[in-house]
């Protein structure tokens, strides 16, 4: 059994048991493949492997595990038919899906991250199992482990900095938000809907949002946001005007930016590189709402690794502007969100449930679907 890994989490260094790992693929070299990159890494442990996820759910009823790798063409029990069981009888399990499908079916990536994939991964093709493909690999597995894991106990502990709490802004003083600015990564997507199923058809204001996804998924990832919202969903292009009860999406390689053209606000796209080093960024949205509407903008801050959104949540606040954030236990990397937490930017903290009554007393809107 690979040792314990040292870990810094929260300002204090623990002592983490092993991520534990369980591999769900009908293909035998691929459970091979997968396995020994996986073996002797640092903090990493294979405790269970399954031809297919009817075995995965009865291995589930007396194993923990932390991360899944999930293939998603096998036979019987699909893998997006599973997905939702796999979550539910894994007890907090971040699922990453390995599968050739990601790279063939982008419909059926957006499906995996709506029914609660954590994050998604090409299968490789033959002979690919090792060198960058490996570190990849390896790198999501224990960012989504160390997002599964609780810390047991502490080594040595330091006292963190005291967090700030600004009183919530601008929607705090009844002005009423004239934009909804949302942003997410890792785990986002589930995040969204979430929102989304709670959230009135009708807001009344435009709502601009920033995924980190592959440039070829974000078509897909509009008409899945079209559905959940009941809204125009548009891929947002230079020029485009922001109109009440309309979505416009980042588009894969740019950032969404806005100016005033006349009366209107519209896009700009923007292609400088980001400080998060994120295309397309949520710094770069909120810093240019912030910059534009000022007390007028609620941004919310969703499931995410990294910190972007953190530089521009601080530009929203700082102009009057609110900032809201989704909660640790429901996120599924608790990254984006916990930078804007604990620097005292965001007035809420919350499930995607609850988040979406703080936007509707935000920006005034009637409470019903």
């Amino acid at each position: 059994m690979p040792l314990p890994s040292l870990r810094r989490r929260n300002a204090r260094v623990t002592l983490l048991p092993p991520v534990r790992l369980m591999i769900i693929d009908d293909s035998l070299v691929a459970r091979t493949a997968l396995k020994r990159m996986v073996e002797g890494a640092e903090g990493l442990e294979v405790v269970g492997i399954a031809s297919n996820a009817e075995a995965a759910l009865e291995t589930l009823r007396t194993s923990r595990v932390d991360v899944i790798l999930l293939d998603l063409d096998m036979p019987g029990m699909g893998g997006l038919e599973a997905l939702p069981r796999l979550i539910e009888r894994a007890r907090g399990a971040r699922v990453l899906v390995v599968s050739s499908l990601t790279v063939d079916g982008a419909a059926d990536t957006l499906s995996a991250l709506a029914l609660g994939a954590a994050d998604t991964l090409p299968k490789p093709v033959a002979r690919g199992f090792h060198g960058d493909y490996r570190d990849l690999l390896l790198g999501k597995i224990r960012e989504l482990g160390l997002a599964a894991t609780p810390a047991p106990h502490t080594l040595r502990r330091e006292t963190p900095p005291p967090v700030k709490r600004r009183k919530p802004a601008g929607n705090a003083a009844h002005k009423p938000a004239e934009v909804l600015a949302i942003g997410a990564s890792t785990g986002g997507v589930h995040a969204l809907a979430s929102l989304f199923a709670a959230l009135p058809r009708q807001l009344g204001v435009p709502v601009v949002i920033t995924q980190h996804l592959p440039p070829a998924i974000i078509p897909y990832f509009a008409r899945q946001i079209r559905t959940a919202s009941g809204c125009e969903t548009l891929l947002a292009e230079d020029d485009m005007p922001l109109m009440p009860d309309h979505v416009l999406i980042a588009p894969g390689d740019a950032h969404m930016a806005f100016r005033r053209k006349g009366d209107s606000l519209v896009v700009r796209l923007d292609h400088e590189p980001a400080p998060s080093g994120c295309l397309p960024s949520l710094d770069v949205m909120f810093a240019s709402l912030a910059e534009e509407m000022g007390d007028r903008t609620l941004g919310v801050v969703l499931s995410g690794m990294g910190r972007d959104g953190a530089l521009g949540a601080a530009r929203i606040v700082s102009a009057g502007g609110a900032i809201l954030a989704q909660d640790e236990a429901s996120s599924a990397v608790w990254g984006m969100p916990r930078a804007v937490a604990e620097a005292g930017l965001a007035s809420a903290v919350l499930p995607p449930e609850q988040l979406a009554q703080r936007v509707i007393a935000g920006i005034g809107a009637l409470s019903c679907k």
